[in-house]
């Protein structure tokens, strides 16, 4: 399968401390380390089995079967107990109640329109214990329109090359990314061609708030730099701690 192909070298080629930078941020934030934690959108486990390994009790969820797949592959090779679970994230209904859940990687952003995330802020919401807490990150309209449009990045080692190119799309504040994986073939002594198109959406920040308190998350911080600095004119991903209890937002 094509994604299968992608899917794996997307784990080969992802850059390894994004994931300590994540899992630094929930080490942090996160008040109750000990309680149940979702990991929407965990992908290949990476981040998962850091936290696991850090002393979470860790659940990983996914669309993808060949992302949990390979997930499952890197929680065997730790030797952690850490479930993991293939679902969609606009429908929580099956899963209990964890006291955190998490989604990283600007995963939210692959969604396509307001209604949607607010769905998923409405299920998280609801799965929430009343004293816990919601990590995630997303890239901000600097990103989309200043940064991405005309941005390119080439990787080639001796088996393989990836190609990154990304422009403006239709919508306001979104984006797309054309990748493209090429892998030696010896068999056939050439090069096999793996493309994936991304799309990318993402709103302003007032948007987020309001959509946030609208699903019963009334105490919203942001901040950037996975929570290193506030916020300003140049912040390229939002991070977000948001918890339904009373008090205002940050």
């Amino acid at each position: 399968m094509i994604y299968q192909t992608f899917a794996k070298l997307y784990d080969e080629l992802f850059d390894p401390q994004l994931y300590a930078d994540w899992a630094a941020f929930t080490r942090q934030t996160v008040r109750q380390p000990d309680q149940p934690l979702l990991e929407l959108a965990c992908g290949t486990g990476r981040l998962a089995v850091q936290l696991a390994q850090a002393g979470f009790d860790v659940t990983g969820f996914d669309l993808s079967e060949e992302m949990l797949t390979l997930a499952d592959q890197h929680v065997r090779e730790a030797d952690v107990a850490l479930p993991l679970i293939q679902g969609n994230m606009l429908d929580l209904s099956e899963l209990p109640v964890y006291q955190t859940v998490t989604c990283y990687a600007d995963s939210l952003c692959y969604l396509p329109d307001e209604t949607a995330l607010q769905t998923v802020f409405e299920q998280v919401a609801g799965h929430l214990t009343t004293t816990g807490q919601f990590l995630f990150d997303v890239i901000t309209p600097h990103q989309t329109d200043d940064v991405y449009p005309g941005y390119m990045y080439n990787y080639r080692d001796e088996d393989r090359a990836f190609l990154w190119s990304s422009d403006e799309a239709d919508e306001p504040h979104a984006v797309e990314h054309d990748l493209t994986f090429f892998t030696y073939n010896s068999a056939k002594d050439a090069y096999d061609e793996v493309s994936e198109l991304h799309h990318e959406r993402t709103y302003e920040l007032s948007v987020y708030r309001q959509l946030l308190q609208a699903a019963g998350f009334n105490r919203v911080t942001v901040s950037a730099d996975f929570g290193r600095q506030q916020p300003d004119a140049q912040t390229t991903r939002w991070f977000f701690v948001c918890e339904k209890g009373d008090g205002q937002n940050d």
